[in-house]
């Protein structure tokens, strides 16, 4: 499957019923990390979940997949980016594949720097400074 460039975000959701419509939810996560604004119109892709036969459970957790997307950082990973935002403790933000957000603290607005990825958590990563004005 070919997923495009423009991908803003990708999560689960179920469709439900809701008088004469269907309502499909947007996770609260999507919204507050930028990728997708209130009120705004959006294109939505449905894929459907395909039957697969039953495996045996595997005795490694690891061997679970998630269906969950992954964050597109890792931990010690060096990225270059530009800082879009301040947060509200004063951390500059940046935000890289589908609005995922990066903190990097002691950083302004407009600034573009090299980061190495210290924390990653589901929503977010926190990096610092490596390079100043790259």
């Amino acid at each position: 499957m070919e997923i495009s460039d423009k991908l803003l975000c990708l999560f689960n959701a179920d469709v439900r019923a809701e008088d004469d419509r269907y309502v499909v939810e947007v996770p609260r996560r999507e919204v507050e990390t930028g990728a997708i604004e209130p009120g705004e119109t959006y294109r939505v892709a449905l894929i459907s979940r395909e039957a697969k036969p039953a495996e045996e459970p595997s005795a490694e957790p690891s061997a679970v997949p998630s269906t969950e997307p992954q964050p597109p950082v890792e931990v010690g990973e060096l990225r270059y980016v530009e800082i879009e935002d301040i947060g509200k403790q004063g951390d500059g933000i940046a935000r890289v594949e589908r609005g995922y957000v990066i903190i990097i603290p002691g950083t302004d607005i407009g600034e573009r720097v090299k980061v190495e990825i210290t924390e990653v958590k589901s929503n977010f990563a926190v990096g610092e400074v490596v390079e100043d004005d790259f």
